[in-house]
């Protein structure tokens, strides 16, 4: 076994632990919609109410179900990759589409004035950003 505290190694570890973070993320998020879609909807008619989205509420919540279980799934099989294969490419679309859910996540907050909501987001998107620059290294 080689050792663990190289650089490559340490990419290594670092591609997977990322690729299972968001995995986990996304997957959590978009299955919860799935699984309580209306209650979600229910809760976002009421948070987009007095914005501009209040009529498209429906169809935004489920291209963000969509996104988020893209990139969970796309970010759990990449995981997977580089583990057996030390293939990061699946792993990087997958937080590539995760960037494009937050920033959609992200403009939903803000549209709705909910600034709190958005700073949150904040954190997972520059993980999300670490991500895509940890697994495109090779």
């Amino acid at each position: 076994m080689p050792a663990l505290h190289t650089s490559a190694q340490a990419i290594y570890l670092m591609q997977t632990f990322t690729a299972a973070f968001l995995a986990i993320l996304f997957l959590q998020s978009g299955i919860d919609k799935v699984v309580d879609h209306r209650g979600n909807l229910e809760w976002l008619k009421g948070h987009f109410a007095k914005s501009a989205l209040t009529g498209v509420v429906p169809a935004l919540l489920i291209t963000i179900t969509i996104l988020e279980l893209a990139a969970g799934v796309l970010n759990g099989i990449g995981c997977v990759a580089v583990i057996l294969l030390r293939d990061s490419t699946i792993a990087f679309y997958g937080a590539v589409i995760s960037a494009i859910a937050i920033i959609a996540l992200f403009f939903g907050q803000r549209i709705a004035k909910d600034y709190a909501g958005a700073a949150v987001l904040v954190p997972y998107f520059l993980v999300t950003l670490i991500a895509i620059y940890l697994l495109a290294q090779r």
